[in-house]
């Protein structure tokens, strides 16, 4: 059995394992002689180039930037004019159904403007958290 070790973070990684194990002859269940290799070395090359991939995203390095751009604004406009719609609806349909008694109703109109509302939250939050994330990936080396 052989193991190659390649150093990732001043870890050492497990980046593979040959070996061998038997398999089934012919579907008779018993196991036969034949073995066949676990996985494949990887090359070393793999660690190195880590430091050579880089990414800088900028919406202006290609064309139709801004067109992208407003396009996402547009979008978030309509998303967040669609969950003001739907928290109005459900604060009413929450309002005749606990006024009527109805408790159908009002559950329905209740979840409406939760979920109206948690649409909004990651509507308005979704740049912040893409930005979040990225920064935070791109500080993996």
């Amino acid at each position: 059995m052989t193991i190659a070790l390649l150093p990732v973070l001043g870890m050492p990684l497990l980046t593979a394992v040959s070996g061998s194990f038997p398999v089934p002859a012919g579907g008779s269940g018993r196991l036969s002689a034949p073995m066949l290799p676990l996985a494949r070395p990887v090359p070393a090359v793999l660690g190195r180039t880590a430091d050579v991939v880089n990414m800088h995203p900028d919406p202006n390095a290609l064309p139709g930037g801004q067109v992208l751009q407003n396009l996402m604004n547009g979008l978030d406009s309509w998303a967040l004019a669609l969950a003001l719609v739907g928290l109005v609806i459900g604060a009413a349909a929450w309002a005749l159904g606990s006024h009527g008694q109805n408790y159908q109703q009002s559950f329905v109109g209740r979840r409406a403007v939760l979920i109206s509302g948690l649409a909004a939250l990651l509507i308005g939050a979704g740049p912040g958290l893409v930005s979040f994330f990225f920064t935070t990936g791109s500080g993996v080396h």
